[in-house]
């Protein structure tokens, strides 16, 4: 997951500092290519985040690339990969589905503010997106960053439903720094949604997610109880609870976590989503027409957005 602000970067995989000269960096990638090698019973993901650390920073050349932060590949080259997005004309004709709200743009305040505190106030930061500055901030500063922008790919594909959905994003729970990224109203039901990148790949175990990246955090159970304080607040129940992740994150394209609160859960790939969307959850039941122009109006009467 090189593209991600919060991926661990060729310096950290391999175990060295930044400063490390070339034969140290040598010595570290041949050490743990040994180590880590599936033939002497070492782990072959492991063993390929090696090979993949060392091909960004094997070189002289390909050092001082990535070092001035040109080493990551993105789909939009002339465009800033870490900035806010600036408005570009929709290629696609038809309807987008209904959105309100700012999607990422609390964390982006967050990141801003924090980005400045670090650099040391009053400091001028010319671009506080620039790849090299961010990949050097503190991991907690890298987060809120890689957060946001997964809450802005979300936003993407929830937009390409199509009219029939009605998305909120950035809504409040009414309690601080608690926030669900997305809900989502469509003829498959009402679904709060996280939008999150931890910059590793995640299992599941017992409805929740592990992972060396989480630490002893539980995403799962914390994104429960956001969920039943905004559902008190709105006297409405929720059908579904996703938890969106980069597709290389997950093993497989949807796993189900059982019930949270009473509702379906799933964690899905973000090319995912939108199919899960428009089939619906297992175990979750459908909204019908008059249903649904209920609650989208007891919701535009109810939420309340981050500030």
């Amino acid at each position: 997951m090189p593209d991600s602000p919060i991926s661990a970067t060729p310096y950290e995989v391999l175990g060295v500092a930044p400063s490390a000269s070339h034969e140290e960096l040598r010595r570290a990638y041949r050490r743990l290519a040994r180590e880590t090698h599936p033939d002497t019973g070492g782990s072959a993901s492991r063993f390929v985040a090696i090979q993949l650390a060392w091909e960004r920073v094997g070189t002289p050349e390909d050092r001082a690339e990535y070092d001035r932060g040109h080493g990551s590949r993105f789909d939009h080259p002339q465009h800033d990969p870490w900035a806010a997005p600036s408005a570009r004309p929709r290629q696609d004709t038809r309807p987008p589905a209904r959105s309100y709200g700012h999607p990422g743009g609390w964390r982006r305040e967050r990141f801003l503010g924090l980005m400045r505190e670090w650099v040391g106030l009053g400091a001028p930061i010319p671009d506080p997106y620039d790849p090299a500055l961010v990949r050097s901030a503190p991991r907690e500063i890298r987060h809120l960053l890689a957060d946001a922008l997964a809450e802005e790919a979300t936003a993407r594909a929830l937009s390409a439903l199509g009219i029939g959905f009605t998305v909120w994003h950035d809504v409040s729970t009414g309690y601080p720094d608690e926030k669900i990224d997305h809900v989502v109203l469509g003829s498959t039901g009402l679904f709060a949604i996280l939008s999150e990148d931890y910059g590793a790949p995640v299992k599941t175990r017992g409805g929740e997610l592990i992972g060396e990246a989480l630490g002893g955090d539980r995403p799962v159970n914390d994104f429960g109880h956001r969920v039943k304080a905004l559902s008190r607040a709105l006297r409405l129940k929720f059908t579904g609870l996703v938890i969106v992740l980069p597709d290389d994150a997950l093993s497989e394209p949807i796993i189900d976590l059982g019930k949270v609160r009473g509702a379906a859960a799933a964690v899905v790939r973000r090319s995912s989503l939108p199919a899960l969307l428009r089939e619906g959850l297992p175990g979750s039941s459908l909204s019908g027409g008059n249903e649904i122009f209920d609650v989208r109006t007891r919701l535009q009467a109810g939420i309340r957005f981050v500030e």
